[in-house]
């Protein structure tokens, strides 16, 4: 298959710039991502009218009210070609870049940490690690400092073929190797026309009641925002049995945050060979005031 990803910019002319009264009156030229032939506008490839203010906040407490536990599911976040572009990458790639597991609890194989991904593909995690779409998942998680890991540990593509199960659990507390917190799992599904009756839906168990409470069908285009916490067991027991041995297939992302987030730290300061006399002082002054004090004494100087 071959793996071609180009940007086009629709043409302004010259002359038109000379003939329009104010730049501002001149209208943008359009955007657009091709892969495989597939032209995609790149204003579309996420649905903006998720990101309006008055949305973010519906989103945040339609996730609280979610049951057993936070959630929240939205369908049609994603640009559905885009979709379509990365549901057609699995088969394309290459076999040592999975990881097949196979255990009493779980059976799913997933992409390998940093493998190479098809343009689609990591053009969908591309968008997740951005900054301005953690900036919304923080606002409608209300978690704030949120990190995004490119490396996608334990995310990635993930795919269940006929009898695979994954038995209810709760997500690992810290990455693995760089210790920081696990906040959330997004996850968006690639099945087209998933029937119920094929097993597999994601379920959300209530732990004390020992029953699900609510179950998520993989359909195409649907996502669900699942941040972690003590509540937060999940699972599809019931046996894959699609027909002619169709895999379940979705993406997934982990974002975390930081201990130290929101904190005041003294090493995030540039460090300058010959610093002027005022700044030594200052820097000092910091380093031996506790930072409560310190963002005190600043907003009172500020007035």
């Amino acid at each position: 298959m071959s793996a071609l990803l180009s940007f086009d910019d629709a043409p302004v002319h010259e002359q038109s710039l000379r003939d329009a009264p104010s730049l501002a009156l001149v209208e943008a030229p359009a955007d657009f991502v091709s892969i495989r032939g597939v032209r995609l506008p790149m204003a579309e490839l996420v649905n903006r009218s998720f990101f309006e203010a008055q949305e973010r906040e519906r989103l945040h407490q339609q996730l609280l009210a979610g049951k057993p536990c936070p959630h929240l599911v939205m369908d049609g976040l994603f640009h559905p070609g885009l979709l379509e572009l990365v549901a057609e990458e699995f088969d394309a790639l290459r076999s040592d870049g999975w990881v097949d597991v196979k255990s009493r609890y779980e059976t799913l194989r997933r992409s390998a940490p940093s493998v190479t991904l098809g343009p689609a593909s990591q053009l969908y995690f591309d968008i997740l690690n951005s900054g301005w779409f953690t900036e919304w998942l923080s606002s409608v998680s209300g978690v704030p400092y949120l990190l995004p890991d490119p490396k996608l540990c334990g995310g990635g593509l993930h795919e269940s073929r006929t009898g695979a199960t994954f038995a209810v659990h709760r997500d690992f507390n810290r990455h693995r190797s760089l210790g920081l917190q696990n906040e959330m799992v997004f996850i968006t599904y690639l099945n087209k026309g998933w029937d119920p009756e094929w097993g597999s839906a994601l379920e959300l168990w209530d732990k004390k009641a020992g029953r699900c409470v609510t179950s998520v069908q993989p359909e195409f285009g649907r996502t669900i925002l699942l941040p972690h916490g003590p509540a937060s067991f999940h699972g599809h027991t019931k046996p894959l049995k699609a027909p002619d041995d169709r895999p379940r297939r979705s993406v997934a992302a982990y974002f975390y945050t930081s201990p130290f987030a929101g904190q005041q730290h003294s090493e995030a300061l540039t460090v300058f060979m010959q610093p002027a006399r005022l700044d030594k002082i200052k820097a000092f002054a910091r380093m031996v005031t506790p930072p409560v004090l310190w963002s005190l004494a600043r907003k009172f100087t500020q007035h």
